[in-house]
């Protein structure tokens, strides 16, 4: 079965499924890993900051590197110019491979240049170590400021989007500049299943609330890295290419819409080593 894409900038196809892994690492991530890439997945998504990568590693090496996409972050605190360097190679090192589909900037950083930072990218482009570089959690002014001194084309804005937080504006904004966009948390953390509408289109079409919610976002465009410990509910997440929400129901679920991040807040915690700007 093919997997649907998104076409980025650079003209790679960018899966619009992927196995989310924030909050899992051991056997249990290798597990949810190696439950995705059999069923089918070909997209995996990780981050320094999740402590996981070498367990993912390990997972991805009984595969074929070239037939899947990963993605990885760099940790708000090393968007320095030598440091992100040095964490790129270290997460090359740690998931086994010689290069990263994508690589993205997990959190703007106040207290860094982001024209260091891009100018690093730059330089990872360029030595072939990342084949597309991206951001995460950047509000459209972040983002423009980041296109405007970036020497290489930003692809993907990685950020929480699900039917209670969608984010209208930051959207118009990516799409009007080719910007794909990544849902992180497309399952809002589990806090949309409860969600009435969600709950009667899942017994409408005998589907999970999960199948629901993800199925609702790919139908727009925008790749959904749902994460899951579950085997099984890995499986059942990537069981979304043989059937189509009505019209009427997407547009029941667009509706729902209420501002409610369950991670992007305004504020941010700047007291711990996340952004290595605390005192």
């Amino acid at each position: 079965m093919s997997v649907p894409t998104v076409t980025l900038q650079s003209g790679d196809e960018l899966p619009l499924v992927g196995v989310g892994t924030w909050d899992i690492d051991g056997d249990t991530v290798k597990d949810a890993v190696r439950a995705g890439l059999d069923a089918g997945y070909t997209h995996v998504d990780t981050a320094e900051g999740y402590h996981n990568e070498a367990e993912i590693g390990d997972a991805l090496a009984e595969y074929e590197r070239d037939d899947l996409w990963l993605t990885s972050k760099v940790l708000p605190k090393n968007l320095t110019y030598d440091s992100l360097i040095e964490s790129c190679e270290d997460s090359l090192e740690k998931l086994g491979t010689d290069y990263l589909d994508l690589y993205l900037v997990h959190w703007p950083n106040p207290a860094v240049s982001i024209r260091e930072t891009m100018d690093a990218m730059a330089h990872l482009h360029e030595e072939g170590l990342v084949k597309n570089v991206g951001v995460s959690n950047f509000s459209a002014y972040q983002l423009s400021a980041a296109q405007h001194v970036s020497d290489v084309p930003i692809a993907v804005n990685q950020i929480e989007y699900h039917p209670w937080f969608q984010r209208d504006d930051l959207v118009e904004y990516c799409r009007e500049t080719d910007v794909a966009l990544e849902a992180a948390a497309p399952l809002a953390r589990t806090e949309v299943f409860g969600d009435d509408v969600v709950q009667d289109l899942a017994e409408k079409y005998d589907k999970s609330p999960a199948q629901i919610v993800l199925k609702w976002a790919i139908e727009d465009d925008v790749a959904v890295l749902p994460k899951s410990s579950s085997p099984e509910h890995v499986r059942q997440n990537f069981e979304l290419f043989d059937w189509e929400l009505d019209a009427a129901d997407h547009a029941r679920l667009t509706e729902r819409d209420r501002n409610h991040p369950v991670y992007d807040h305004p504020a941010r915690d700047w007291s711990g080593d996340v952004y290595g700007i605390h005192q």
